[in-house]
This record gives C-alpha cells, sequence and structure tokens, in this order.
C-alpha cells in the first residue's frame, strides 16, 4: 500500500450550496480538500498549502474564475477543471485557451467530476517534466530563434516567421521537453488542445505545417523527428537566451 498522501483539492467556488457538499463529497472519495468562496481566498490558501488540483468556478463576484485561471497558469503548472454554466461556449474555449486542463458545465453530477479529477491527474503527473522555463523570452534551437513574446520564428539572417496560435502552442511544447518522444495524446495534454478543437483533432496536421517552415527538408526533417510507434520529438537541444 502507497505511503503517499492523496491528492490535495482546492474547491474554488462562491455558491455555498456546490461548495461543502462538493468538498463533503471529495473527501468521502479520499481527496484531501480546502475550499474557497472567492479568488482572494483562493490565492491565500495556495500560498500555505501545495496543492494538486484546482476546481475554479468560472462566474465569480469579483475576480472571475478566468482570471485566476490564467494566473495560476503564469505561475504553476497546477491543473484546472473549470465549472461553467451550461451553454457557456465562449467562457469554455476562453478558459482553454488560459491553460485549463477540462471544463464540466453545471449543472452537473459530483461522481462525473470526481472522474474528471482522476483523469486530468493521471494524465498531468504521465507528463515528463519541462526542462525550460515558460516564461523564457527568446529560445534558439538549430538556426531558428523562437520569440515567445512575438510568437513568431526568427531565422539566421533575422527574418521573421509568425505562427499559428496551434504552430506556437505545438512547437513550444517540443521545446519544453527536448529529445523526449511524445505520443499525440500527451502533445495534445500539453497544448490544452484536446477539448478546444484548436488542433483541428489532427496532430499529424500541425506536425506537418511547422515542418514546412522551420525544415530545410520538411520530407527529411532535422529537427522534428517523427518516433516510431506514434508520436514527435524535437532531436536538437534548444537554449535559452
Amino acid at each position: 500500500m502507497s505511503n503517499e498522501p492523496s491528492p490535495h483539492i482546492l474547491v474554488v467556488e462562491d455558491a455555498r450550496d456546490i461548495r461543502e457538499p462538493l468538498a463533503r463529497y471529495l473527501r468521502e472519495h479520499g481527496y484531501r480538500t480546502n475550499v474557497a468562496a472567492d479568488a482572494q481566498a483562493a490565492r491565500k490558501l495556495m500560498r500555505g498549502a501545495a496543492i494538486d488540483l484546482v476546481v475554479l468556478d468560472v462566474m465569480m463576484p469579483g475576480e472571475d474564475g478566468l482570471s485566476l485561471c490564467r494566473s495560476i497558469r503564469e505561475t504553476s503548472q497546477i491543473p484546472v477543471i473549470l465549472l461553467t454554466a451550461r451553454g457557456e461556449e465562449v467562457d469554455r474555449i476562453i478558459g482553454l485557451e488560459m491553460g485549463a486542463d477540462d471544463y464540466i458545465p453545471k449543472p452537473f453530477s459530483p461522481r462525473e467530476l470526481v472522474a474528471r479529477i482522476a483523469a486530468v491527474l493521471r494524465r498531468t503527473q504521465a507528463l515528463p517534466p519541462r526542462q525550460k522555463a515558460p516564461e523564457s523570452e527568446r529560445i534558439k534551437f538549430g538556426e531558428w530563434i523562437l520569440d515567445t513574446g512575438q510568437r513568431e520564428l526568427i531565422d539566421i539572417e533575422g527574418m521573421a516567421t509568425p505562427l499559428s496560435s496551434s504552430e506556437f502552442r505545438l512547437l513550444s511544447a517540443l521545446l519544453e521537453h527536448p529529445k523526449i518522444a511524445l505520443t499525440r495524446n500527451q502533445l495534445l495534454d500539453l497544448t490544452k488542445g484536446r477539448d478546444a478543437e484548436l488542433f483541428d483533432r489532427s496532430i499529424d496536421n500541425h506536425v506537418s505545417r511547422l515542418r514546412k517552415k522551420i525544415e530545410p527538408d520538411p520530407k527529411n526533417p532535422r529537427y522534428i523527428k517523427t518516433v516510431w510507434g506514434g508520436g514527435y520529438m524535437l532531436a536538437v537541444e534548444p537554449e535559452t537566451r
């Protein structure tokens, strides 16, 4: 039997009639659980405890859940599951763009949420650790530099090539895990593209487009290698500048 403590969940929800019963349900299912009624209380709890996953309501008075989600993602890799009112398609997509790992519409089944929590924890814990800090401004790989602020590639002559949101996320994920074979599912998770359909359900298409921009010979790639059995790998070691 494992001696590791159970995962620590933070529920951020302003409605007490949802927050308290949900916390009890999570504790009954083996999770250590804290609650916060707003973003300010959530920040305080996160400073004082090691949180493994945040369940976060989008619509809250004061600072809303989307703003808090963005702040969490800028400073940590803690997984976030958003609670959204049914039909809030725009908020769902924006939340996933900001780095949420999953979302569940209200009203929801606590049993389904527990299943989603378990799935997100399995997925995120299985991912290899980042090698480079996400706030790196310029990352050199081979004869290219990725400017993360401008989201563009700069070649050896200083010419800039813009990247789409999907291409930027894919390249960033590969640069953060150099010389590690990443499956298509891992790349979807690392780019947060699974639910937002940012990748049109096809990693392969975006790899192909990215290769056309960075490879001297896209049919014989130097940078993004195909891994036997499914997946891709950045074959060079990047340098932060």
